[in-house]
This record gives C-alpha cells, sequence and structure tokens, in this order.
C-alpha cells in the first residue's frame, strides 16, 4: 500500500508540473511515453545482451572479486541463492534495475524525468541544472543527476545523458551474482535516444564504473516501446517462500514446513527455543 501511495504521489505531482509549465518547454523534449519492455527473445539473466549468462558474460572482474564470484557460483550450484539479494526482497538498485525484467514508464518533465517500474522503486533523474550535493543519503538506485542534449541540432532534445552516484549494497548486475565492490562507490553513467530507424526502440547504453571491475563495462540494453500497456504491482514479498536464517537458505514448502535448498544442509540453530517435549 504504501508503494502504491508513492506511485500515486509521483503521478499527481508530475501532473501538476506539467500542467504549470509552458507548451514551448515541453515541445522541446522527445516523446517516449507508452511502456518500455525488453524485446522479444532478451531474457532476465544476461547482463550483456551479446553474450550467454554466467561465466560467459566475462564481467571485467579484478582477481579479487572474480573469486568471490567463483565462490558464489559453487554455492548456487548446490542450491542456494547466494549472490542474488533480492531473493531477500532487497531492491535490485543500479545497475541491475536496468534488466527491466518488469516494464517501465518514462515520464518526463523540464526539472525531472521519472522512471517508473511495476517492481522496482521509482527513480527521479534530475535535470534542473543543479551540481552533485555536498551530502546525500545513499540508496540502491542513487542519486542521478541528468542532462539533455540536442545531438542534431533541430532544436529538440534527442538525448538524455546521465549520471548517478551515491549507493548503498548489496547490489549485482544480474541474477547470477556479478558483484560490485563493497565499498558502494560505483558510477553508472547511462546515455538514452531513440533508434534512428524506429522511433519505437529505445537505447540506453549503461556504462558501469566500479573497483570491482579492471575497466568501465559499457552494454546497451533496448527496449520496446508497447503503446496500449497492460501495468501490474508486483510485491516482492508477497508470496516469497525463501527463508533467510543467517547464512543460511532455506524454503517454505506448501504445507508450512521449513525445507532444505541444498544436499545435507544444516538445519537453523534453535538454541534460543523450548526444545523439551511433553
Amino acid at each position: 500500500m504504501a508503494y502504491r501511495s508513492l506511485m500515486v504521489a509521483i503521478v499527481a505531482i508530475v501532473l501538476i508540473g506539467s500542467a504549470g509549465a509552458h507548451a514551448q518547454d515541453l515541445s522541446k523534449y522527445p516523446e517516449w511515453s507508452g511502456q518500455w519492455r525488453k524485446p522479444d527473445g532478451i531474457g532476465n539473466g544476461a547482463w550483456d545482451i551479446t553474450k550467454p549468462a554466467g561465466r560467459a558474460q566475462q564481467a571485467p572482474l579484478t582477481p579479487e572479486y572474480q573469486a568471490i564470484y567463483e565462490a558464489k557460483l559453487a554455492e548456487r550450484a548446490t542450491g542456494s541463492l547466494a549472490g542474488d539479494p533480492t531473493a531477500q526482497c532487497i531492491p535490485h538498485g543500479l545497475p541491475r534495475s536496468m534488466v527491466g525484467i518488469y516494464p517501465m514508464e518514462l515520464i518526463i518533465t523540464p526539472k525531472t524525468s521519472y522512471l517508473l517500474s511495476d517492481y522496482n522503486e521509482p527513480r527521479r533523474i534530475f535535470t534542473d541544472g543543479r551540481t552533485w550535493p555536498k551530502e546525500y543519503e545513499p540508496t540502491f538506485l542513487g542519486y542521478s543527476i541528468g542532462k539533455w542534449i540536442d545531438q542534431d541540432g533541430d532544436g529538440r532534445f534527442d538525448v538524455l545523458e546521465v549520471e548517478t552516484r551515491g549507493f548503498k549494497g548489496p547490489r549485482t548486475f544480474d541474477g547470477s551474482g556479478i558483484p560490485l565492490h563493497d565499498d558502494n562507490e560505483t558510477i553508472v553513467k547511462e546515455r538514452y535516444y531513440a533508434d534512428k530507424n524506429d522511433k519505437d526502440l529505445l537505447h540506453i547504453e549503461i556504462t558501469t564504473i566500479d573497483h570491482a571491475l579492471t575497466r568501465p563495462w559499457t552494454v546497451d540494453r533496448p527496449y520496446r516501446r508497447e503503446y496500449n500497456p497492460i501495468w501490474l504491482v508486483v510485491d516482492c514479498a508477497e508470496n516469497n517462500h525463501h527463508i533467510f536464517v543467517g547464512k543460511e537458505t532455506y524454503m517454505l514448502s506448501p504445507d508450512g514446513y521449513l525445507m532444505p535448498t541444498r544436499k545435507d544442509q544444516p538445519p537453523p540453530d534453535a538454541r534460543y527455543f523450548n526444545q523439551s517435549r511433553k
């Protein structure tokens, strides 16, 4: 309910702001309304859509973080959910939220653009010319400042460049657990633009700069427009059968009992429960 209330408030603010804006202000901006979805054939797993998921992504990890990733993959092979914090309903955060597991909507106003999704938290991209604040509260989606560009010189903006800082974790690139550094000093740079030959195909070039990487990692994420969308509200906690006790992952069976997720998994420590039987 809190999520829905926030969404309603954002839409109300956007509508009020749009009503008060001069027509010539909005005429400068691209028409990116509608619902943006992953094109057919692109799954939810791979961060770089040109390569298979997992190790085949060839993520440019440092030796330390490659070892961390390999350890998580080994745990996953036993049935664990290691390396996927979203199993605990922790938000995807950037850059993973841009995988677009659920469709998104872009609402553009002169001072702020809003990126909304059925699952992820609402995202604000400030385009009012502000500079980086001296202090800000770290979040999973970070703090985003954008700049509109008229690339072809026709008097209308056609590119949105965005930089995002100020993160907290844990965050990953994708569901396989490709990690970001624990220091959360990630910088994500994005470039939004419509395809020159297809106005219903949006490209977002995403470059991630992170101390877990040996170099900046750039990918191109495409999105296809749907003009008559159906929107859903997805609550991660609803029907989530993953149970975390300490560092162990368990499952809740259909009849309400705790189940192991891997062979020979020890049961939870029940030291604080009265285990005497009458």
